[in-house]
Order: structure tokens, then C-alpha cells, then sequence
């Protein structure tokens, strides 16, 4: 974690040079806010990531010396079959679409979106799969 942290803070210095720049150059203030939110951002998660990093124990990329398999292990379940992602993706387009073309889409879009939060949430809970 300790190298995370030291990238997002490099990086956040990277975008307070760029916001100033903009800033100066293109005298345009929407763009500078959002550079300077990116710098406050970016800051705040290497801070988070260099404090925790002293209270946790070293990691695999914080050694010079380690190999990839001394990080290896489970990372967690992944369901291989699961159609909900594209329940989802099909709901968040149509809410996308409804604030573009007009806000009636949600009414089309937040059914699609709440089948694909509850069937995601109890795919394992019933049917063929339960108790995996």
C-alpha cells in the first residue's frame, strides 16, 4: 500500500501543477474547480493509503525482492454465469438516456435496475445454485 500512496500523491501534485496552468492560461473557472477538486481528491486517498499503510503489514508490492506468486491467493467468489451485470447495464444506459432525452426514462429504467439489484443480491439464495 505504502507505493499506492505515494503514486496518488505524486499524482495529486501533477494535477495542482496542471489546475494552475489551466487556471492561468484559460482563465475559465469550471474547468480549474474540477482540477483542483481532482488535487483535493487525489490527496486525500494517498493520505488515506500512506496512514494505513504503516499500520498494516507489508505487501507484496512494497517489497523489491518479492515475486508474483508471494501475493497469490483467493480474492473471492466471482459468479461465472451471472446475468445481472447486463440487467444493470441495460437500466443504468436507459437512466443515462433519461437525462439526456427526458426524465420519463427512469420510469422504464428503475424497475429494470431494481430486478437487477435484488435478482444480483439473491442469485445464490435459490434455484440450481443455492447454498454455494
Amino acid at each position: 500500500m505504502k507505493i499506492q500512496g505515494k503514486m496518488f500523491l505524486w499524482l495529486s501534485l501533477f494535477i495542482l501543477i496542471m489546475a494552475v496552468v489551466y487556471g492561468v492560461w484559460s482563465k475559465e473557472p469550471v474547468g480549474t474547480t474540477a482540477l483542483f477538486l481532482g488535487f483535493g481528491l487525489s490527496v486525500m486517498i494517498g493520505y488515506y493509503l500512506a496512514f494505513t499503510a504503516k499500520r498494516v503489514d507489508e505487501m507484496a508490492q512494497d517489497n523489491l525482492e518479492a515475486d508474483v506468486a508471494d501475493e497469490a491467493g483467493e480474492l473471492g467468489f466471482f459468479s461465472p454465469h451471472s446475468w445481472q451485470p447486463l440487467s444493470l447495464g441495460i437500466g443504468g444506459a436507459l437512466a443515462f438516456m433519461g437525462v439526456i432525452f427526458g426524465w420519463w426514462l427512469m420510469y422504464f429504467s428503475a424497475p429494470i435496475i431494481v430486478i437487477g439489484l435484488w435478482g444480483w443480491v439473491y442469485e445464490y439464495y435459490r434455484g440450481e445454485n443455492q447454498n454455494q
